[in-house]
């Protein structure tokens, strides 16, 4: 089995992750925060390019959570907002069902796979992931 890709940027104050598997290309962080996150730099994450609120801010954004962060040394791994008790699906316009709250995914395998706090489901059936949207969507032009 491949191990998937985690990347961490980092400042001594904050350390940005990036697990691009998870990565639905929703374009909020560039959009949101150019100066940290612009796609055409290489690396794309420059954690000079704001202050640790301003990339929290951001990253409490992220649709999908591929982007999270750590605050220190500490090894808690902070995102957005405690997973609620209540489980909510929505459907992102021309892309994924963003779903958000702990949920249970049966796979075609007959595997489980728990996903906890966020998750973003194809709509689209162009995905190398699935159930899960890889941004596939975007090159497909799925509109719906």
């Amino acid at each position: 089995m491949t191990e998937a890709i985690v990347k961490h940027y980092s400042n001594g104050e904050i350390t940005v992750i990036w697990q691009p598997a998870k990565c639905i290309h929703s374009r909020k962080c560039f959009h949101g925060l150019p100066n940290v996150f612009n796609p055409q730099a290489r690396p794309w994450v420059n954690i000079q390019g704001a202050d640790t609120a301003a990339i929290k801010a951001q990253i409490d954004q992220c649709p999908s959570g591929a982007l999270s962060y750590q605050l220190g040394g500490t090894e808690t791994q902070t995102t957005s907002a405690p997973a609620p008790s209540l489980t909510i699906v929505q459907v992102m316009p021309n892309g994924p069902l963003l779903v958000q709250g702990t949920i249970a995914v049966k796979l075609a395998d007959g595997s489980e796979s728990v996903k906890e706090q966020r998750c973003a489901l194809c709509r689209c059936g162009a995905s190398a992931n699935k159930p899960f949207c890889d941004g596939s969507h975007v090159k497909a032009g799925f509109v719906g």
